[in-house]
């Protein structure tokens, strides 16, 4: 008899604990399928629980960045290829590109005259002129984001432009307030492109003052001490140079076009 009841209590345990396990199974999966809701759930209402307690993703230096770099860096490039200029008046076309001179003469024998002394300072003026309506834009989104969770304040600076090294920078003397309850200021406001267009323009204003001196430049020493740079010269029939300087490891490039000690056509 002793025997027959340890097997029975051996059986009943056996039977417990398969019935614990299914119990901890099905646990398992309704703990499963609460999470999966409760996630379906914050997707669907994730921006009105966001309205309701006033937080917000991004805040607003990241979403100046965000809504004005993409038309700082078409500008840049834009300006780039056009020896300076988004919309050159004095120029010529190479590549089905309108580049501007920099250092010009219309007569023979002489060297060029320099059309923008001040090529850093221009380039700033052109990039600051070409985005600002879209800087506008952007800060008028600005207000329209926060309003409704926030009482909302902007007060309006102005705009200045950078060329640094290795990068670009746009600095708005803007002051943004939110209120809701409390009172949180930004300011200072930038927005920086990652671009060496001050190490290109350096460098080309080294040349510019060649051409203006001597109506040439010599490519190659450039290319020596500058070993990621690039430079191309594409001599004209009519007497014009088109420079192209370009980084090896970037691509970022920067065109000009002189005239300088032109030769009169047949000559020799």
């Amino acid at each position: 008899m002793k025997e027959k009841r340890g097997e029975v209590d051996f059986g009943l345990s056996e039977k417990m604990r398969s019935r614990s396990k299914r119990a901890q199974v099905t646990i398992f999966v309704i703990i499963a399928l609460v999470v999966v809701a409760l996630a379906v759930l914050v997707y669907m209402f994730y921006p009105k629980i966001k309205a309701m307690f006033g937080f917000e993703t991004e805040n607003p230096y990241s979403f100046i960045q965000t809504c004005l770099e993409e038309d700082l860096k078409q500008s840049v490039e834009t300006l780039s290829l056009r020896g300076g200029s988004i919309r050159p008046e004095h120029y010529i076309v190479y590549n089905s590109d309108n580049i501007e001179y920099l250092c010009y003469t219309n007569e023979y024998y002489k060297t060029c005259v320099m059309q923008q002394p001040m090529l850093k300072n221009h380039i700033e003026q052109e990039i600051q002129t070409e985005i600002k309506g879209k800087v506008a834009e952007c800060f008028i989104e600005l207000e329209n984001k926060y309003k409704g969770n926030y009482e909302v304040v902007l007060k309006k600076g102005g705009t200045s432009v950078e060329l640094l090294p290795k990068r670009v920078v746009v600095s708005f003397n803007h002051t943004l307030t939110l209120t809701k309850g409390e009172s949180n200021k930004y300011d200072k406001f930038k927005v920086v492109l990652d671009n060496n267009l001050y190490e290109l323009t350096s460098i080309a204003n080294s040349i510019l003052n060649w051409e203006a001196r001597y109506g040439d430049a010599e490519t190659t020493t450039y290319m020596e001490y500058y070993r990621d740079l690039k430079v191309e010269k594409k001599t004209q029939i009519e007497g014009s140079t088109i420079y192209i300087l370009t980084d090896r490891n970037t691509g970022y490039k920067f065109q000009f076009a002189t005239r300088s000690i032109a030769w009169p056509p047949g000559y020799g």
